[in-house]
C-alpha cells in the first residue's frame, strides 16, 4: 500500500512537472441560449441535454430571450457503398454525418456566419452478422453525432462577445 501511494506522489511530480494539466471542456459563452431546431432533428434535442447537463449556460425559452440564437440549419445521415467483393457483395461502407448551423445575436447580427461540420466512419459489412452490423451502424451515427456537439462546443467558444457583429 505504502508503494502505491509513493507511486503516485512521483507520478503527480513528474506530470506537473512537464506541464500536463487535465483538458477542461470549452464553454459555450453566453449566458442564455436558444436553439432553433426542427422537430425532426436528433442533434437538437441532444444538444439541448449537453447544454442542460454539461453548460453554464440557461436554454431560454423563445429566441427574444436569449443573448444568442443557435439556429440548426440542417442534419443529414448518408450511407455509401465503399467496396465490393469480386462476388459484388458490399464489403464496407462509408457513413457521413453532417449538420449545417449558424449562430446569431438577439439583433438578428452574425456571430458564427452559416457553417458545417462534416464527419465520416468506415464500417465493415458481413451479411452473416447482419443484425450486430446494424447495431453497429447506430452506434457509430450516435458516435458522429457526439462528436459533432463537441465540434460545436468548441466553435461556439471561441465567439468574441466584445467584437462588433457582422450584419447579415
Amino acid at each position: 500500500m505504502k508503494h502505491l501511494a509513493a507511486f503516485s506522489v512521483v507520478l503527480a511530480l513528474l506530470l506537473s512537472g512537464c506541464g500536463f494539466k487535465p483538458v477542461a471542456p470549452a464553454e459555450i459563452p453566453f449566458e442564455n441560449l436558444y436553439i432553433a431546431a426542427p422537430d425532426y432533428s436528433s442533434f437538437g434535442a441532444e444538444f439541448r441535454r449537453y447544454v442542460e447537463s454539461y453548460s453554464r449556460s440557461r436554454l431560454a425559452d423563445a429566441p427574444g430571450q436569449a443573448d444568442a440564437v443557435l439556429e440548426i440549419l440542417g442534419e443529414t445521415q448518408q450511407k455509401q457503398i465503399l467496396s465490393l467483393s469480386s462476388a459484388g457483395r458490399v464489403q464496407e461502407y462509408i457513413l457521413r454525418y453532417r449538420i449545417a448551423f449558424r449562430v446569431r445575436d438577439a439583433a438578428g447580427n452574425e456571430l458564427l456566419p452559416p457553417d458545417e461540420i462534416m464527419l465520416e466512419r468506415d464500417l465493415i459489412y458481413d451479411d452473416d452478422v447482419a443484425l450486430a452490423k446494424e447495431n453497429e451502424e447506430i452506434f457509430l451515427y450516435q458516435d458522429m453525432r457526439h462528436d459533432a456537439i463537441q465540434q460545436l462546443v468548441r466553435r461556439l467558444s471561441i465567439i468574441d462577445l466584445t467584437a462588433p457583429p457582422v450584419s447579415s
